[in-house]
């Protein structure tokens, strides 16, 4: 499966104009992070890959895996899907593209491109905040 979104995601984030996309860099550790996320957000990528992957069909009329098409019939899915008129199906691209993006952008390589500092690592403060928050005070209270 992980072979399956690296491909969707290196489809929806291609390389431009002097600045890397998925399809140059090697975020396989950070998508080892998104992978032990929470559950409805594997669900959800899971989900989005395997459409993505079988979608072709619809949307540019081949039936075949996206991962067997042309590089310019893979960006004619991707456009097609992005563009659709029903909602379900933009809502596999926003998805792809929400991790993407957060895989892309955390980059140090794209980061450099497009001229701001490197990432410090991941302090962890989200994970278990709830569990730290001071006596007395609730998770609603401003």
């Amino acid at each position: 499966m992980r072979r399956l979104v690296e491909h969707a995601l290196r489809a929806v984030f291609p390389s431009s104009a002097g600045i890397p996309g998925l399809d140059r860099l090697d975020f396989g550790a950070r998508l080892d992070e998104v992978r032990r996320g929470p559950p409805m957000l594997r669900l959800g990528l899971y989900a989005a890959t395997v459409l993505f992957v079988l979608l072709p069909v619809w949307t540019v009329f081949t039936p075949l895996p996206s991962f067997w098409l042309s590089p310019a019939r893979l960006e004619l899915h991707a456009n097609r899907l992005a563009g659709s008129r029903i909602y379900l199906l933009r809502q596999i691209m926003l998805l792809l593209k929400t991790v993407g993006g957060l895989l892309w952008g955390a980059d140090p390589e794209v980061r450099q491109a497009l001229g701001l500092s490197p990432l410090g690592p991941d302090p962890g403060t989200f994970r278990g905040d709830q569990s730290r928050a001071p006596a007395g005070a609730s998770a609603g209270a401003s």
